[in-house]
């Protein structure tokens, strides 16, 4: 199964609101949950919104991948972690809740106390489903890659295989390799390579990820998908490069290539999504 879907559901041209995306997308990524805890009631209301086979794939907050800079608005690690699962609680008790994704920041480097703060998340967060994606190449270099993809196997971690400018080193390359047998995340960060080696101005995040992939990009990109199926059960795709309105019809167009057709139905209502 495949699923291709974006990152948020507002500001994306024709679509307003969860409830309509839901009808054209089966799969989100909530960005929202990076930046700020976000309240009980908000999840209650978005696992209202959308259909019973919907899927989140929620980002994990920023003071727990590192990110945070300046005050952490909670008393220790412990009390951050707890506040975060009790968040998401709604999505996961509706079965909706695809996996929280772990993205580490550029300088959280392949290094022995890095590989402790993997260890501790995982036991943190239980038995929930989580995504790792790595933003620095020693992860990845030639001498460290079947290391670190068999300690994500051996560790319970999802690949996110990403798609982003090969930027020293604070990127990494594809690499397409599932280590687990039920999910993979795929995420498109486009290609801008200036905007990633030169971050400035007021709105450098929307110039870096400004970027429309084209349609032999992404034709290369469902050949890979296919293979990844003889690895993994199920597939999650999201397209980030959302700053010009690029991200909806790149996933429409790579649902096309791919042969996937999804319908949404309102929610309460069964919908399928298959290949």
């Amino acid at each position: 199964m495949i699923r291709i879907g974006l990152t948020g559901w507002n500001g994306h041209r024709g679509m307003e609101g969860l409830q309509a995306y839901s009808a054209r997308f089966p799969i989100v990524e909530v960005d929202s949950s990076f930046y700020a805890v976000q309240p009980v009631r908000n999840y209650e209301k978005w696992v209202r919104s959308t259909p019973d086979d919907f899927g989140f794939v929620i980002k994990a907050y920023q003071g727990m991948t590192g990110h945070q800079r300046g005050d952490v608005p909670f008393a220790s690690k412990r009390e951050m972690f707890a506040a975060f699962l009790n968040s998401i609680a709604p999505v996961r008790e509706a079965g909706k809740c695809k996996m929280v994704l772990f993205q580490y920041p550029p300088w959280f480097d392949c290094t022995r106390p890095h590989v402790d703060v993997l260890r501790y998340t995982k036991e943190k967060m239980g038995d929930l489903p989580l995504a790792l994606e790595f933003r620095h190449q020693s992860w990845f270099q030639p001498e460290m890659q079947e290391r670190t993809l068999a300690f994500m196997e051996q560790e319970g971690w999802i690949h996110s295989i990403v798609d982003e400018p090969q930027v020293n080193p604070g990127s990494v390359p594809i690499v397409l390799h599932p280590t687990d047998a039920k999910l993979t995340l795929i995420r498109f960060h486009g290609r801008n390579r200036e905007a990633w080696l030169e971050p400035s101005g007021e709105n450098w995040r929307e110039k870096r990820y400004l970027y429309r992939y084209s349609e032999e990009e992404l034709a290369r990109w469902a050949e890979r998908i296919r293979e990844l199926q003889t690895g993994t059960a199920e597939i999650c795709v999201i397209f980030n490069n959302n700053s010009g309105g690029d991200a909806a019809a790149n996933a429409l167009q790579l649902a096309e290539l791919l042969g996937v057709e999804y319908k949404g139905e309102p929610p309460g209502q069964i919908s399928f999504f298959d290949l």
